[in-house]
């Protein structure tokens, strides 16, 4: 078993400008957490959904079986209650539905007492230009990173 589970989502921030992050909880049954905890979830093609009664799920997060579950094992792809305090789901909502934000997992991780925690973040989708802006960017610190070495050695 891994020490530190912290599992990311990469996609995240050069699809999405993020806006604001909150750390929540997760709802997770118990060959879940077992499986969190080797490692074996993906958070990549997830994001997060309001029910009608305004409670937060997570969509699409992978989840892997459970090696020695058996017949009790849970569904790869359920979708998860997420827990927040009831002002923070509050403006979520609000700021989701007035706005046209989405809402995405940006990684899952296990705390110092061991309960899976995902840090989510309220975000705005990037266009085309603002993709290329940040692989411009990328690209230059690369560069620039290069040359220091090679100047330095």
């Amino acid at each position: 078993m891994q020490k530190n589970i912290n599992i990311k989502n990469k996609r995240a921030r050069f699809d999405y400008e993020i806006l604001d992050t909150y750390t929540a909880g997760i709802v997770l049954g118990g060959t879940e957490i077992k499986s969190i905890r080797l490692g074996k979830a993906s958070v990549s093609q997830s994001f997060c959904e309001f029910n009608d009664r305004g409670e937060l799920f997570v969509i699409n997060m992978q989840v892997d079986e459970y090696s020695h579950g058996g017949h009790y094992n849970h569904m790869p792809k359920a979708e998860r209650k997420l827990l927040l305090n009831k002002k923070e789901l509050k403006k979520l909502h609000k700021e989701v539905s007035t706005s046209g934000l989405t809402i995405i997992p940006l990684n899952l991780f296990i705390n110092d007492r061991g309960l899976a925690k995902i840090n989510i973040g309220l975000a705005k989708g990037k266009k085309l230009y603002d993709k290329r802006e940040t692989m411009k960017d990328r690209d230059n610190k690369r560069d620039l990173s290069r040359i220091k070495k090679s100047f330095n050695s």
